[in-house]
C-alpha cells in the first residue's frame, strides 16, 4: 500500500469532518468548494504554515516531529487511535513491525487449552490481519464451523463481508462491518507493506461495494469491548457483551470472548447453545 497515499487521504478525510463552528472559528457564509475545513484554517489552528500543512497532506511528512503531528491531531479533533494512526502513516513506524507481523501467527499451544476450558464462553484468537488463529467450540457454535473453511479463509473481514449468515447473524450488521474495516484500517497503516494483508484489502474491494465505500472513509478506531446483538438460526436472539484481551507478550494477537449478562434469557439461550453444540459432532 502506498503510504503516502494513506497519509494524505486519512488526513484530507479527518479535515472534510469538521466545520469551522466546531472548531470555534466563524463562518462568513462564503461559498466553499469543498466540504470541512479548509487548508488555511487547518493550518492556522495547528499553528503552522499553510505550506507545510499542504505537503504533509499532499503526503510529504519527511523530518515531520511529533510535536507538529500532535498539534495538527488536536486542530483536527483526533481520537487517540486516530492520532496514533496518524503517527504511524507519518513517521514510517510500521516498517519497524513487519517481522512480528509473520510470527503473530504462530502462538502457544497453551492458548487453545485456554480457550477450550472456556466452558460456555465463545473464544476465539486473531492475528493483525483479522485472522482467526483459533477458537473453541462455543465459538464455533455462535458464529460457524470455521474447521470447514480453508485456513486462508478463516479471516473476521471475510466473515462478515463475504458470508451471507453474517447478515443474519449480526442483528446491526452496518455496524458489525464498520468496526471491522476500522480496525483493518488500523492493520493497514502498521503493516503498509504485508502483501498479505494488501491481498485482502483488494478481494474485499473488487467483492463488496459496501466494503469499497466505508473503505474510503478511512474510519479509524478500537472496540476493546461493547454488546453485540446477535440472531442465532438455532436459539434465536442473544444481547452478548464482548471483550478484546490483547496479549502482553503478543500485542498483534488478541483473544475475544463473548458473554451474556447472568439470569438473562440470552445466559440461557448461552447454555442452550452449548448444549447443542456438545452433541454436535467434531469435525476437524
Amino acid at each position: 500500500m502506498d503510504q503516502r497515499a494513506e497519509l494524505s487521504e486519512f488526513l484530507r478525510s479527518r479535515r472534510a469532518r469538521l466545520k469551522p463552528e466546531d472548531v470555534g472559528m466563524p463562518d462568513h457564509g462564503r461559498h466553499r468548494r469543498v466540504p470541512g475545513l479548509r487548508r488555511e484554517e487547518l493550518a492556522q489552528l495547528a499553528g503552522v504554515s499553510v505550506a507545510y500543512y499542504t505537503r504533509l497532506e499532499q503526503g510529504n511528512a519527511q523530518n515531520v516531529s511529533v510535536e507538529v503531528l500532535e498539534a495538527i491531531g488536536r486542530a483536527l479533533r483526533l481520537t487517540d487511535t486516530e492520532q496514533n494512526h496518524l503517527t504511524h502513516l507519518a513517521k514510517g513506524k510500521a516498517k519497524k513491525k513487519r517481522a512480528s507481523a509473520a510470527r503473530a501467527h504462530e502462538f502457544r499451544p497453551a492458548l487453545q487449552e485456554l480457550m477450550d476450558a472456556m466452558e460456555g464462553v465463545p473464544a476465539y484468537l486473531v492475528g493483525p490481519r483479522l485472522d482467526i488463529l483459533g477458537w473453541n467450540r462455543m465459538a464455533a457454535a455462535l458464529l460457524g464451523d470455521l474447521s470447514q473453511l480453508p485456513p486462508q479463509e478463516r479471516n473476521l473481514a471475510r466473515h462478515v463481508f463475504l458470508d451471507p449468515a453474517s447478515r443474519s447473524l449480526y442483528v446491526d450488521w452496518q455496524a458489525k462491518a464498520v468496526d471491522v474495516v476500522s480496525v483493518l484500517r488500523l492493520c493497514a497503516g502498521c503493516y503498509p507493506d504485508d502483501p498479505q494483508l494488501t491481498a485482502l484489502i483488494g478481494e474485499l474491494s473488487v467483492k463488496s461495494e459496501e466494503f469499497r465505500s466505508m473503505w474510503a472513509a478511512h474510519t479509524v478506531a478500537e472496540k476493546g469491548h461493547g454488546v453485540k446483538r446477535l440472531r442465532h438460526p438455532v436459539v434465536g436472539e442473544l444481547t452478548l457483551a464482548y471483550e478484546t484481551l490483547k496479549l502482553p507478550d503478543a500485542h498483534d494477537l488478541s483473544l475475544v470472548t463473548y458473554h451474556a449478562e447472568p439470569g438473562s434469557k440470552s445466559a440461557e439461550s448461552l447454555r442452550l447453545l452449548g448444549s447443542w453444540s456438545a452433541e454436535q459432532p467434531v469435525r476437524t
